[in-house]
């Protein structure tokens, strides 16, 4: 049985993130709650949100269709009656940085992704998009950044599907992008190619092949 007291205060937090416009927050309502699907991260934190509203999002995080099946310890969440098979519609990787503006100025500049938010006096947190694309950014300690590279250095960060990847390629060489890898055809049929970030995080584009 949860710990009701640790999920009480868990839910109190919720609902001050969501009056602090906490961004990442409306992520956490939207995937778990069904009526803020379709909304946008704006739209949910320009809703009312009550402490209703966030007891019901733990409670569904941890399992209970309500809070107050959490508190009996009954009905559990299942796919049986009306709940649909669930599908996973996006991903948003999150990437380590030193410096979030530097970190925005190069993914703007060079990568043409936009700022969706940017979080924290001073920033440590922000979301940028390009069309589909979704990265999360975290600003972390230089030294931490450089430990967490080096047992990294030759790993995915990201990986970013398109239709083809070969005008966007074209795009970032007129961009003065530096590429870790140049466009190539894989054995699989895919066209790919790589960029390494500022920070050290590595990019795969992927889209079909010719």
């Amino acid at each position: 049985m949860p710990n009701i007291e640790h999920l009480r205060k868990q839910a109190k937090l919720y609902l001050r993130w969501h009056r602090e416009q906490y961004y990442p927050v409306a992520a956490r309502i939207r995937a778990v709650l069904p009526r803020y699907s379709r909304l946008t991260d704006c739209e949910i934190l320009a809703r009312p949100f009550r402490l209703s509203d966030a007891q019901e999002l733990v409670a569904r995080t941890v399992g209970f269709e309500s809070w107050d099946a959490l508190r009996r310890g009954t009905h559990y969440v299942t796919r049986t009656g009306t709940y649909p098979m669930p599908i996973l519609t996006a991903a948003e990787p999150q990437l380590f940085v030193r410096d979030i503006a530097a970190a925005s100025e190069f993914y703007s500049r060079k990568l043409g992704f936009s700022v969706a938010f940017i979080y924290g006096e001073p920033p440590f947190y922000a979301q940028l998009f390009r069309d589909g694309a979704r990265l999360n950014f975290r600003q972390v300690d230089g030294a931490v950044l450089d430990a967490i590279r080096r047992a990294t250095e030759q790993l995915l960060a990201a990986t970013i599907t398109l239709e083809d990847a070969k005008p966007l390629f074209v795009e970032y060489q007129q961009a003065g992008v530096e590429f870790v890898q140049s466009l190539k055809s894989e054995p699989w049929g895919a066209r790919t190619f790589m960029v390494r970030d500022p920070d050290g995080n590595l990019l795969l584009f992927a889209g079909r092949g010719e």
